[in-house]
């Protein structure tokens, strides 16, 4: 677009729009905190999208056995067999028997601490761990576990793992709203800006006019100026989002703050995500600026 632009000599675009710091500081400011929560908005859809991967598959990667009590039978040594039984299928890595203090430790948290008497009749839990990609056979463990007598139940996680990817969804949708939303208020202001910039300079403007100057010409300066302002706001703003969701992901963060947030070390990408804030803030203010420009000139001569 601005290469069919003339370009002013050098220094010619500052010297026909010299730097205001009393009205450029305050849309620096406003830009940067655009910028530093579009970059959130973003980090937080790829870090939920990042950690429902890591869910999904843990998810998918284990089967969980819960065997009941039965009047006259062992529940322990049923938990055993149980875990003998998934360990012998094709594609299982590892099955694992919990006895009665793992159930009780489960429900601890919820019930308290000794208040669930010892003649209670808990189910107890076999974790089983399959290989990756690996589908097991579950009816017909179902079925070996029925014919050795036990009152056993199979869950593959599959309802877990779907509500994961719902949510998930959700928060990447959100996220991407968000970012939308924001890159559509940074455009408005910036082309707000642009206006009164134009407005504040009608006698540089009408100067240039007389002396021949096109209006793309006149616009690509207004363009140059706010791409470079839009840069300037977008590393602020691009900086500050990367320390603070890096001191949120290095430090003691709530598990559902943390959830939203990148993990530094295992997802580079993220600092390719912040390393294109800044141009694509830039872009955004010279589009935006130029097609404001350029709209109010047609309509002056």
């Amino acid at each position: 677009m601005s290469s069919a632009i003339p370009k002013p000599p050098a220094g010619g675009n500052g010297r026909l729009l010299p730097p205001d710091a009393g009205r450029d500081r305050p849309l620096f400011v406003v830009a940067a905190i655009l910028v530093f929560l579009a970059c959130i908005a973003a980090l937080g859809a790829r870090g939920a999208w990042l950690q429902a991967q890591r869910w999904t598959t843990d998810l998918e990667t284990s089967l969980t056995i819960q065997i009941r009590p039965v009047e006259g039978r062992d529940a322990e040594a049923d938990a055993g067999r149980a875990a003998e039984l998934a360990a012998a299928l094709p594609g299982v890595e590892r099955a694992t028997s919990r006895g009665r203090d793992h159930a009780l430790a489960l429900l601890t948290p919820w019930l308290g601490e000794g208040n669930l008497p010892d003649d209670l009749p808990l189910p107890l839990l076999v974790d089983v761990r399959t290989r990756s990609g690996v589908q097991i056979d579950t009816a017909a463990l179902q079925a070996q576990l029925d014919a050795e007598g036990m009152m056993a139940r199979i869950d593959d996680h599959g309802r877990w793992s779907d509500a994961v990817r719902r949510a998930a969804g959700s928060a990447q949708a959100l996220g991407l709203g968000l970012l939308a939303l924001l890159a559509g208020a940074a455009a408005a202001v910036i082309a707000f800006a642009a206006r009164a910039s134009l407005a504040a300079r009608l006698d540089v403007i009408d100067a240039l006019h007389l002396c021949g100057a096109e209006d793309r010409f006149i616009a690509g300066l207004f363009q140059r100026r706010f791409f470079m302002l839009g840069l300037k706001a977008g590393v602020a703003g691009a900086v500050f989002a990367g320390l603070v969701s890096l001191l949120v992901s290095l430090g003691d963060a709530p598990a559902d703050m943390a959830f939203f947030l990148p993990q530094w070390a295992s997802d580079p990408f993220e600092f390719v995500l912040l390393a294109a804030a800044p141009i694509l803030a830039g872009l955004t203010a010279a589009v935006s600026a130029r097609l404001a420009v350029a709209s109010d000139l047609r309509g002056r001569w």
